[in-house]
């Protein structure tokens, strides 16, 4: 299966507005919509459809959204990640994940990514902790468990 990044834009931003998760996840994932909102009017955000099978760009194969923050010159904090309820449990997420943090870890000078999940999801635990992610503590709001993974520069190298 091919799942690929690209950054929205005004062809595919509807198609990202559109998605949606299961019911029972709905509180706790932000609004795609109201997500590229504050991506278009702050400096630092970034914003990439995840796209499956995407020998071209349509509607139909965006199926998943991440934004992520640049909150220093060494640090970015992942603020969304969902893909929508029709392409869970496929290993997309998996795929876009990996994706990211490569986008992420080669941009100069970060050695620190950041993420925040719910901590009554035991289900977000164990996806990010495989991926390298340490709960560190919950956020600064006490609301959402804070995970980190620091990116030492022979990572950064190889």
């Amino acid at each position: 299966m091919n799942v690929s990044l690209h950054p929205v834009t005004k062809s595919n931003y509807k198609a990202v507005s559109d998605l949606d998760v299961a019911k029972e996840q709905q509180e706790l994932v932000a609004c795609n919509m109201w997500s590229l909102v504050e991506a278009q009017f702050n400096e630092g955000y970034y914003t990439r459809a995840i796209v499956r099978d995407d020998e071209i760009v349509v509607d139909d194969s965006v199926v998943g959204f991440f934004m992520w923050v640049q909150e220093t010159t060494s640090k970015v904090s992942i603020w969304r990640f969902m893909v929508d309820e029709k392409y869970q449990k496929q290993g997309i997420g998996r795929i876009a994940l990996n994706l990211a943090l490569a986008e992420i870890k080669a941009m100069t000078g970060i050695n620190e990514i950041e993420i925040c999940y719910n901590p009554v999801n035991p289900v977000a635990k164990d996806f990010y902790a495989s991926f390298g992610f340490v709960e560190v503590g919950m956020d600064d709001d006490d609301e959402d468990m804070l995970a980190v993974i620091r990116v030492d520069s022979a990572e950064l190298s190889s």
